[in-house]
């Protein structure tokens, strides 16, 4: 029954920290803006260079597809 109960409270216990971490944000949603040639993320916490340093963004360019869309940009 001890392990039942501790699986419980850890599992309220780091939900409450989830939800208090996302309701303390202070984030704008962000949006990709396109001028023709390339997308650019405005806003958001993950600046550009963050998501290239991840890798992200790169799989269009070893792809071989031109498209642009964020849709289509996969991490």
């Amino acid at each position: 029954m001890l392990p039942l109960i501790a699986g419980v409270v850890s599992a309220l216990a780091l939900t409450g920290a989830a939800v208090y971490t996302v309701s303390e944000a202070q984030c704008d949603p962000g949006r990709y803006v396109s001028d023709g040639s390339r997308v650019t993320l405005v806003g958001s916490c993950v600046t550009g260079a963050e998501l290239r340093e991840a890798g992200i963004g790169h799989d269009r360019e070893r792809s071989g597809t031109t498209s642009t869309s964020p849709n289509d940009v996969h991490p």
